[in-house]
């Protein structure tokens, strides 16, 4: 009588139960053996035929490099030859292709199989398609460098501007000259922050006013027009315009006497891709041409003209002063970054 099974009975049932799990595995799998030439493989799942389009006669006998074609990494197939070669774990994910020619990306994970001697009995190998994961990686790796050439590119655009701040302001004395480009350099900023919070959008044009007039005295002032979203390249050079003429109300204008108000009103192109925008103080004293003082009519206009394509009227009228702009397309990017005197 036997006393038990022999040994080899017991492998082979063990080895049996093996490839029976790996079959029915959800997982794609593979099993080579390394005793055969070129190490062949011997066993694919259900879920290697399905993710790969072969059938079964297709693989059996095959080494795996099949599955390569002609994008595929040549450095991601040497860290496989070496893996084998040493017969060690690897993990590396590799471009593959279907019998239908499509590819996917492969994350491979191989695995050597040894016997009760230590010798190598097989290499088993699970995939896993991560082409949507890399897919959704190299997405977001785009994004990031769009985003970054969007922030240089607004950077660029802001460090302009004070350029043009720093050189083109006037004053008196270097007190006065430092005091006039701070309060630039300040509006600039507040645009920026605003301009950050709302993730580089388009603003509406309402908005821009409330930011600008937020420092000076906003109870005379009334605005009044349908809304209309300013692109985000040309929201800072607008703002800096908006800026000046609040300025120069408050300082010269109509709100630097108790009795003036401040009217403005816009109303969107003929195209629908711009707006004009009239600006009215009444009430203050009476205007010397020319005025705004200081950052200088010839800015504004360069500005309106130079980066934002349009025109600009000002008319000192007794009254009080009257500004005309046209912005032709406020979702265009900028025609220069350097502001300069025409």
């Amino acid at each position: 009588m036997s006393d038990g099974p022999h040994l080899s009975t017991v492998h082979a049932d063990r080895r049996d139960l093996v490839f029976f799990a790996v079959e029915r595995a959800s997982t794609p799998i593979i099993i080579c053996d390394p005793s055969k030439d070129d190490n062949p493989i011997i066993l694919a799942n259900a879920a290697f035929l399905n993710l790969t389009g072969y059938r079964l006669d297709d693989v059996i006998g095959r080494n795996c490099r099949f599955l390569q074609g002609p994008s595929t990494c040549s450095q991601a197939v040497r860290v496989l030859h070496e893996a084998v070669r040493q017969a060690r774990p690897a993990e590396v994910e590799i471009l593959n292709y279907r019998k239908d020619g499509s590819t996917f990306w492969n994350r491979v994970n191989l695995s050597p199989a040894h016997d009760e001697q230590g010798g190598l009995a097989y290499f088993f190998a699970s995939i896993v398609d991560v082409s949507i994961e890399r897919q959704a990686s190299e997405l977001a790796r785009e994004e990031n460098r769009i985003l970054l050439r969007e922030v240089d590119h607004r950077a660029m655009n802001a460090l302009a501007i004070v350029e043009g701040i720093v050189r083109l302001s006037r004053a008196r004395d270097a007190a006065q000259y430092a005091a006039a480009v701070q309060r630039r350099v300040q509006a600039l900023a507040r645009t920026h922050a605003y301009l950050s919070e709302r993730h580089w959008r388009a603003a509406p044009l309402h908005e821009l006013f409330e930011l600008q007039i937020a420092p000076f005295d906003a109870s005379r002032a009334t605005f009044d027009g349908p809304e209309i979203h300013i692109g985000a390249p040309l929201v800072q050079p607008l703002a800096l315009v908006l800026h000046e003429m609040h300025a120069n109300a408050a300082t010269h204008g109509c709100l630097s006497t108790p009795q003036g108000l401040l009217v403005v009103r816009w109303m969107p192109s003929e195209t629908g891709r711009g707006f004009t925008m009239v600006w009215d103080e009444v009430g203050g004293p009476p205007p010397v041409e020319p005025r705004p003082s200081g950052f200088g009519s010839a800015m504004i206009g360069a500005i309106i003209r130079r980066q934002l394509r349009g025109r600009a009227r000002l008319n000192w009228r007794p009254s009080g002063l009257r500004a005309e702009f046209t912005v032709p397309d406020v979702m265009s990017e900028p025609k220069s970054f350097r502001i300069a005197q025409d």
